[in-house]
C-alpha cells in the first residue's frame, strides 16, 4: 500500500470495463476517439492513451499543441487531434510532431496550406462545423461554402469533419436540433472524408448518429456520469479514487468552533479528524460544510472551511478510528463521494472536481488490484519551447567540446555515441542487465553438417519490454546483419557462413521465454536473413515492466574458421560471457574489445571453457565484445 500523505489510484481494469460497456452502444464498425486533453482529466495522459490504445482506440484528442508534443515524446503513435483553435505560431510544431489541428476557419486553414508548401506531405485537419455549441467552429450556415474552397488546398487533406453537442446529457431536443443540422450538412457534400464525428461521451448514449463512424470518449470512460439520467443507460464505475490518511485526532465541547471564521459551531461533543489535504491539493474549498469522506464504511461530514492544507471531518461515529487510517476523498465507495455527487453539493462542475484533484498526490495505476506502475510527486510534464532538437544538439556538442578542449574528440563523442541517443528519442533508450551468454562448440553427428561444428547458445538477461513480440535474426553477410543492428525490436543476432543457402535447418530456435511464459515463434526466410518472430498475448500485460528474456538456439559454425565473436548492441549493466569448446581445439585465446569504465573484464579459464566476467553494476557500451581465436 502506498505511505503518501495523499495519493490518486487509477484502476486500469475500471477504465478497459467502461470502454467495453460504452462500445456495446456504437456500432461495431465504429472508431473512437480517446480524449486525453487536461492529462487525461487529471488521471495521466500517457497511461489513459496506452490503455485506450489497447481496448483499441483510433484516435486520441487533446486540447493543445503542447499535449500532443508530450504525447509524442513519450511514444504514442497513433494519430492526436488538437480540439481547440491553433494558433498560427504552432503551425511548424504540429507538422514537426505530427499532429492534426481542428479547423475553425477559412484563414487558419490558409496558413496551414502555405506552411506545407514546402513539405513533402499534406497536413491532415479535421474541420470543426459549429452546429449550436457556440464556441469555435466554422458557422453551418457557411460550412458548405468553406468546405469546398478548404477542398481546394492542394498541401491540405480534410480527413475529418465534427461537431460538437452542447448538452447531450439532459437536453434531447436541441441535441436532436444539432444532429440533424449536421447530418443535413454531410448530406449535401459531394465527396466524404475518411472520419466523420459528433458524438460526445453523452451522444454515445442519448443521440447515437448513424452517419458518423467515430466517437469522442472522454468523462463517461473515467466513470463520472455529466447527468443523473445517464446511470440507467450505461454501467460505469470511477476510475480515480483520490486518498489520503487521518493525520491528528481531536474533539471538541459544543458551543467550540473549527476552522476558518468559525463556519462550524459543534451542537454535541464533536470527535473531528484532520486529513493533511486543502484546496491546494485539488481538493474543492467549497465543499467547505458540504462535502464527505469515507473512513471504512462509514460517510464522514467535513466541518468548517477547507484550509490550504488541511480539512476536518466528523469522526463520532466511527468505530476505533486512528491516525494513519485510509480516507477515501472521492472516487470509487460509496455513492456519496463520487465525484458528480460531491460537485453538485455545490452546484460545481464534476469535469472540474476531476481535473483539479490531487495537485499534490502520487498516482499510482492498478491493474486487478496491484500497483502496476506510478507517475510521480508533483508531476507536470512539459515539452521546451526554447530550444529546436538542432539548437540543443548544437549547444550539447559546443559543451563537450569545450570541456574537453578538443573539437575532434568532442566531435567523435557526439556522434559516434550521443547523437545515436538523439536520433533514437522517438523510442524509450532500454538498456540489458544481468546479461549472460553462453555458446557451446560440440561435435556434428549429422552427416550434412560434417563441415561444421554444432552450436548451441543460450542467452539470458533482464530488460524492460517494449512491445509484445521481438525477432531473433539470422543472416550471412555482415552486411545484412547490420541492417538489424539499430532495429528495436530484435534482440539476437547470429552471423552465419556467407557460403550458405538460409533455412530453419540451419538455424533454430530450442527455446524462447520471458518470465518463464513460453513463447510462441515463427520463421520465415527473407531479406536474405532468418527471421524468427517470437510473441504470446501475455505479453500484453508485461509491457514497461522489466522483465527476464531467455532465448536459445542451435545452429552450425564453419570448422575452417578459426575464430568466433560476441559482440554487444546495446548499453549493457553487468555481463558474464562464456566459451564452451570441451576437447575439440587444443587451445583458446579470448580477445576482449571492451569500451567502459573497466576495459579488462575478469578472465577465468577452465578445462574446455573460458568465461569473461564484470561486476553486476558495471557498464558496458554498445560494440563492445570479445573474439575466441581457436
Amino acid at each position: 500500500m502506498p505511505s503518501d500523505r495523499s495519493w490518486s489510484e487509477i484502476d486500469l481494469d475500471s477504465f478497459a470495463a467502461n470502454i467495453e460497456n460504452l462500445k456495446k452502444l456504437f456500432n461495431p464498425d465504429t472508431h473512437f476517439m480517446q480524449i486525453v486533453k487536461a492529462d487525461a482529466y487529471g488521471l495521466g495522459a500517457f497511461e489513459i492513451a496506452q490503455e485506450a490504445i489497447k481496448c483499441g482506440c483510433s484516435y486520441l484528442g487533446v486540447a493543445n499543441t503542447d499535449e500532443g508534443m508530450l504525447l509524442r515524446y513519450q511514444g504514442i503513435n497513433i494519430p492526436i487531434l488538437i480540439l481547440s483553435p491553433a494558433l498560427e505560431t504552432e503551425i511548424s510544431r504540429i507538422w514537426e510532431y505530427n499532429l492534426e489541428p481542428a479547423v475553425s476557419s477559412l484563414d487558419f486553414a490558409l496558413e496551414l496550406n502555405r506552411f506545407y508548401a514546402g513539405k513533402s506531405e499534406q497536413c491532415h485537419v479535421h474541420l470543426n462545423i459549429d452546429s449550436g455549441m457556440g464556441r469555435s467552429g466554422i458557422p453551418i450556415t457557411q460550412a458548405k461554402d468553406i468546405i469546398n474552397r478548404i477542398r481546394k488546398l492542394s498541401n491540405i487533406n480534410i480527413k475529418g469533419i465534427f461537431s460538437h453537442y452542447a448538452a447531450s446529457e439532459n437536453d434531447p431536443e436541441f441535441t436532436s436540433f444539432q444532429k440533424q443540422q449536421f447530418k443535413e450538412l454531410i448530406a449535401e457534400l459531394t465527396w466524404k472524408p475518411e472520419f466523420i464525428h459528433i458524438a460526445n461521451s453523452s451522444g454515445v448514449v442519448t443521440a447515437p448518429a448513424d452517419f458518423t463512424n467515430l466517437v469522442r470518449l472522454g468523462l463517461l470512460s473515467y466513470g463520472v456520469y455529466p447527468d443523473q439520467t445517464l446511470r440507467q443507460e450505461v454501467h460505469l464505475e470511477p476510475v480515480m479514487t483520490f486518498k489520503t490518511r487521518i493525520s491528528f485526532l481531536n474533539s471538541t465541547e459544543p458551543g467550540q468552533s473549527i476552522g476558518y471564521n468559525r463556519t462550524f459551531m459543534a451542537e454535541r461533543k464533536t470527535d473531528y479528524a484532520i486529513l493533511p489535504v486543502g484546496y491546494a491539493d485539488g481538493y474543492d474549498f467549497l465543499l467547505s460544510n458540504r462535502g464527505v469522506v469515507q473512513i471504512g464504511d462509514q460517510i464522514c461530514p467535513i466541518l468548517g472551511k477547507i484550509s490550504m492544507d488541511m480539512t476536518a471531518v466528523d469522526v463520532t461515529d466511527v468505530p476505533s478510528v486512528n491516525v494513519g487510517d485510509e480516507v477515501i476523498l472521492l472516487g470509487k465507495g460509496k455513492t456519496e463521494i463520487r465525484v458528480e455527487n460531491l460537485a453538485a453539493l455545490y452546484s460545481g462542475s464534476a469535469y472540474e472536481l476531476l481535473c483539479q484533484t490531487g495537485r499534490r498526490a502520487k498516482r499510482y495505476y492498478r491493474r486487478q488490484g496491484s500497483i502496476v506502475s506510478d507517475s510521480p510527486l508533483l508531476r507536470r510534464d512539459f515539452i521546451s519551447h526554447d530550444y529546436s532538437d538542432d539548437k540543443l544538439n548544437l549547444i550539447i556538442e559546443a559543451s563537450i567540446e569545450q570541456r574537453l578542449q578538443s573539437k575532434s574528440i568532442a566531435n567523435l563523442v557526439y556522434q559516434e555515441i550521443l547523437e545515436r541517443l538523439f536520433t533514437e528519442k522517438d523510442r524509450k533508450i532500454h538498456y540489458r542487465e544481468n546479461f549472460n551468454h553462453i555458446v557451446e562448440f560440440n561435435y556434428t553427428s549429422d552427416n550434412k553438417f560434417s563441415e561444421f561444428h554444432e552450436v548451441n547458445t543460450n542467452l539470458t538477461f533482464n530488460k524492460v519490454l517494449e512491445n509484445d513480440f521481438f525477432y531473433v535474426v539470422c543472416a550471412c553477410s555482415e552486411k545484412t546483419l547490420e541492417k538489424y543492428f539499430l532495429h528495436p525490436q530484435v534482440e539476437y543476432r547470429w552471423l552465419f557462413d556467407d557460403n550458405c543457402m538460409l533455412n530453419e535447418d540451419l538455424f533454430r530456435i530450442t527455446q524462447v521465454s520471458i518470465n518463464g511464459i513460453e513463447l510462441k515463434h515463427k520463421l520465415v526466410v527473407e531479406n536474405d536473413a532468418v527471421e524468427i518472430r517470437c510473441w504470446h498475448p501475455e505479453l500484453a500485460d508485461l509491457i514497461g515492466k522489466k522483465v527476464h528474456y531467455s532465448i536459445g538456439t542451435r545452429t552450425y559454425y564453419p570448422r575452417n574458421s578459426h575464430q568466433m565473436a560476441i559482440y554487444l548492441i546495446e548499453m549493457t549493466k553487468g555481463i558474464n560471457l562464456e566459451f564452451h569448446y570441451h576437447d575439440l581445439f587444443s587451445k583458446v585465446e579470448a580477445v576482449p574489445i571492451f569500451s567502459g569504465k573497466n576495459r579488462y573484464p575478469m578472465l577465468i579459464e577452465e578445462k574446455g571453457k573460458i568465461k569473461i566476467h564484470s561486476e553486476e553494476n558495471e557498464w558496458i557500451f554498445p560494440n563492445s565484445g570479445v573474439v575466441f581465436v581457436y
